[in-house]
């Protein structure tokens, strides 16, 4: 097992699943290996700064990452670790993902735009897509990798054609706040899922932009959030094919809220929230169902759920668990800049500014302060020499 140096801002910790793969990130260093297995993997990378985001392919073929000294680093994964390209991009990516055909990688930074990058030829210079006029959050791709489908910090999720981006398919509006991740459902590709700074979980039939449920998030009554007063912003969605499960993973809360989709009634149930004793940093389902979980502890870094008697329960014993939780205490150093830090979305929110109240509050103050005058002495002798002046004038 060989940390790889890499890089970018104010992003979490990441854990990233693909088939037996598993990638664990943080500030400038990644690690990467084959969990179910005893050997080990990894590519050693200098020079970089803080990882801003990073994907898998959907093989596992390919892994990608952003920095933030404005690059976008392509590996091969298979059949070992090799570095493919290092290009620049023009500025701080906040997303990215590989198209399944694995022949693209589309890259969302914070200006608004969405930049593709080739993988045929990974030499080549990235080429603009399509752009908005605010800063972008999440993208993600239909399966089919017809629509990409971004979302922004003014409350919008755009949906376009892959092949000509100019083409807008349709708007999902209904957000009232900044939408920080977006999925499409796998088995489900009309389907898809989102989350804000609004405290609500909404399924939509997106390529209309028609909202199917909204969930209210503050409605499960999370003790954390209530005492705390936090808000339920979602760091993080994933899905598993596997009983259509949903978890996520929320931003300030140190908690995991499971969801099942109804795929007849097309709504979201809430199934299980698991309370964490330390602030989550990220959430990842395996292909049999099992739910990991990447928390602030480095006693016990990793925790896995599975589900079993109609309950998401802890699992302790089993190996793959020791196995990786041992790598991530041994490469620990990796995560000392991420150590203690406040929400990742507490710039985005809207600020809200109440004028009628300031205005009405200071016209009191007027009125306080004429009301006063008139009970000063000075100023009645003052009032009636005005009077004297203005009669002897007339």
């Amino acid at each position: 097992m060989e940390a790889a140096d890499v890089g970018v801002v104010s992003a979490s910790p990441k854990l990233l699943i693909c088939e037996d793969l598993m990638v664990v990130s943080g500030g400038t260093k990644f690690f990467a290996a084959n969990y179910k297995e005893a050997n080990e993997d990894g590519k050693p990378l200098d020079k970089t700064n803080n990882i801003l985001a990073c994907a898998f392919s959907s093989s596992g073929k390919y892994f990608v990452l952003t920095d933030d000294n404005k690059q976008l680093i392509l590996f091969c994964s298979k059949p070992s670790w090799k570095c493919l390209s290092i290009r620049p991009v023009m500025r701080r990516c906040t997303s990215l993902i590989i198209t399944s055909a694995e022949d693209k990688i589309l890259v969302a930074d914070k200006s608004g735009d969405v930049y593709s990058y080739s993988i045929i030829e990974p030499k080549n210079a990235g080429t603009i897509e399509l752009g908005h006029l605010s800063l972008l959050l999440n993208l993600t791709l239909s399966p089919d990798d017809q629509y990409i489908v971004t979302a922004d910090r003014d409350e919008k999720i755009r949906v376009s054609l892959t092949k000509a981006p100019h083409v807008i398919v349709s708007f999902c509006l209904g957000h009232r706040e900044f939408v920080s991740t977006i999925l499409v459902l796998p088995n489900l590709p009309d389907l898809l899922l989102s989350a804000s700074g609004d405290d609500t979980l909404r399924l939509w039939k997106y390529k209309s932009g028609k909202e199917l449920h909204c969930f209210q998030l503050n409605n499960l009554n999370i003790n954390e959030a209530g005492k705390n007063k936090k808000k339920y912003a979602v760091s993080r969605i994933v899905y598993c094919c596997e009983g259509n499960y949903i978890a996520i993973l929320y931003d300030c809360i140190p908690a995991v809220s499971i969801f099942q989709l109804d795929a007849d009634t097309q709504s979201l149930i809430s199934k299980q929230h698991i309370t964490l004793s330390h602030k989550g940093w990220d959430i990842a389902f395996e292909e049999t169902g099992g739910l990991w979980v990447l928390q602030e502890n480095q006693q016990i870094p990793l925790l896995f759920y599975q589900h079993k008697d109609g309950q998401w329960q802890p699992v302790i014993d089993k190996k793959e668990l020791v196995k990786m939780s041992k790598y991530i205490c041994n490469y620990w150093r990796i995560f000392e800049g991420a150590m203690d830090k406040e929400s990742c979305f507490q710039n985005l929110y809207k600020a809200s500014f109440d004028n009628m109240s300031i205005y009405l509050k200071k016209k009191e103050e007027r009125l306080q302060q004429q009301k006063n005058k008139r009970k000063d002495p000075q100023y009645e002798s003052s009032e009636q020499t005005k009077k004297v002046k203005s009669e002897e004038l007339s």
